[in-house]
């Protein structure tokens, strides 16, 4: 009896919530069996913060979008909502309690994303469409907030930076073993290599940039230390695994940017000044700028189509402007953002606002068999050129010394951390690697609104940070 007297509140709060429960069953609610387990996960949050972190790592690449299920509002389960909640959990501790590290406002990376998150906020006011901009601004935030800024403290400790690479990477291979096996069934058809990764990836193309982001990643914790038989293992596994999901892919950007990511790590492995690697680049600018011609001509007679199976057909059909309708759509998006650019080079037409505002501006000569006059199908297919038709020059601007600053800022961190702690150093370099799969698959196609992209990419940039400040406190032996 002392014990229910002393503990009354607790037994009035079970009748009632017993009580309500069954109203709500009563009323034919049943989504009121979801309650006890919102409850759970609302006690785990609260005091269990960095499990929930860790959970929305893992959940990333198994997550569904919810919006084939309904009209049209798009959702990932579980990441987006645990991601809002923790979101706004971290915006309420913060106001009475330092949860978000001293370092990190001093930090280059964050000083840019502040600028350009101020960048969207304002052009969101302008926007023509304001509440698509400002939905598309709480998106980009509850992305930031729970991974970048809060991680960038979680990861302060090394240890938790390797259960970050290994739950994700672990999830993506999850994914790869259905996908391949789901595939196989119908003999690797090509396609079918468009849909098989459903319902964890809507099609082929972010499914291969998210696949070969991990090549780096997986080759990198193999070489980073001498790991037990079982442990090494389980990594050649993934390594095998990785490389036939990307192969199965069909993706040829996907293919394209692990070249190219070998190159940056030519740069990196030589100490490639920037001052001429930049003099390249121009020079390599300047060649195709004075050749443009010759090279419109023979891009002209490529009619490699990508619907061929074989790899090196697939690759010659990735110049393919003539006959090709990927690529010609992409050409498609592309020019509508030039145009809505010019018509509104300050601003722009507001952010996420690009599927709502392109069709009227697509000229009839770029159509393909897979335009539409209505615009519904989805992005500019540019990391780049979305932000200059949604949030202007300026906009566009900010995104290229975004990631400026990530690579400079990186780079100069592998350069600075001691060659006596090989692991840590190891695991920066495939971190730049697979970013680099990222940025350069970005001029073809845009993936940042989404869970599967964003997640990876600002949780690496939150690694960088972290280390830069252990670095910077002196616990890291020189």
């Amino acid at each position: 009896m002392a014990f229910l007297r002393e503990h009354s509140w607790l037994l009035l709060f079970g009748a009632l919530f017993i009580g309500l429960l069954g109203y709500c069953i009563w009323i034919d609610f049943w989504y009121a069996y979801l309650i006890p387990y919102a409850l759970v996960v609302l006690f785990v949050a609260v005091f269990y913060t960095e499990y929930t972190f860790f959970f929305i790592i893992a959940m990333t690449p198994l997550s569904v979008n919810i919006e084939e299920y309904t009209d049209g509002f798009g959702l990932f389960l579980p990441t987006e909502p645990l991601l809002f909640g923790t979101m706004m959990l971290l915006v309420m501790q913060s106001l009475y309690s330092r949860v978000f590290p001293d370092y990190l406002w001093r930090n280059p990376i964050v000083i840019v994303i502040i600028i350009y998150l101020l960048w969207i906020f304002i052009t969101s006011i302008t926007s023509e469409q304001p509440v698509i901009s400002f939905k598309y601004l709480l998106a980009r935030l509850w992305f930031i907030i729970p991974v970048l800024f809060y991680g960038s403290n979680l990861f302060f400790d090394p240890k938790k930076i390797k259960w970050f690479l290994w739950l994700f990477i672990t999830g993506m291979i999850l994914v790869i073993c259905y996908t391949v096996t789901i595939h196989a069934y119908y003999r690797f058809g090509e396609k079918e290599s468009h849909w098989v990764m459903w319902p964890f990836f809507k099609d082929h193309t972010i499914y291969g940039a998210l696949v070969a982001l991990i090549v780096p990643l997986v080759f990198a914790l193999y070489f980073s230390r001498r790991h037990t038989p079982l442990v090494q293992f389980i990594l050649i596994g993934f390594m095998v695994v990785n490389l036939i999901g990307l192969y199965f892919s069909y993706t040829r950007a996907a293919w394209l940017s692990i070249v190219l990511a070998l190159g940056v790590w030519a740069l990196i492995r030589f100490k490639v000044r920037f001052s001429v690697f930049s003099t390249a680049v121009l020079m390599v600018l300047g060649f195709i700028w004075y050749s443009w011609d010759g090279i419109q001509q023979d891009l002209a007679r490529n009619k490699s189509e990508h619907t061929t199976e074989e790899f090196s057909e697939r690759l010659e059909s990735a110049t393919n402007v003539t006959t090709d309708a990927s690529n010609l759509e992409r050409i498609n998006r592309w020019s509508c953002a030039i145009d809505m650019f010019e018509e509104r080079p300050l601003v722009g037409f507001g952010p996420g606002t690009y599927a709502f505002e392109y069709a009227r501006f697509q000229d009839p000569e770029n159509l393909t068999i897979i335009s539409t006059n209505f615009g519904v199908m989805g992005n500019a297919h540019s990391e780049y050129l979305g932000p200059l038709a949604e949030m202007g020059l300026i906009g566009m601007l900010l995104v290229f010394a975004l990631v400026f600053v990530i690579f400079y800022f990186s780079i100069k961190l592998y350069h600075r951390w001691p060659e006596s702690d090989r692991e840590t150093r190891t695991l920066i370099l495939g971190m730049i690697l697979a970013l680099s799969t990222y940025f350069i698959h970005g001029l073809l196609n845009n993936y940042l609104d989404t869970d599967k992209a964003a997640i990876p990419i600002w949780g690496m940039c939150a690694v960088f940070i972290a280390l830069d400040a252990r670095l910077r406190s002196g616990k890291v032996k020189q």
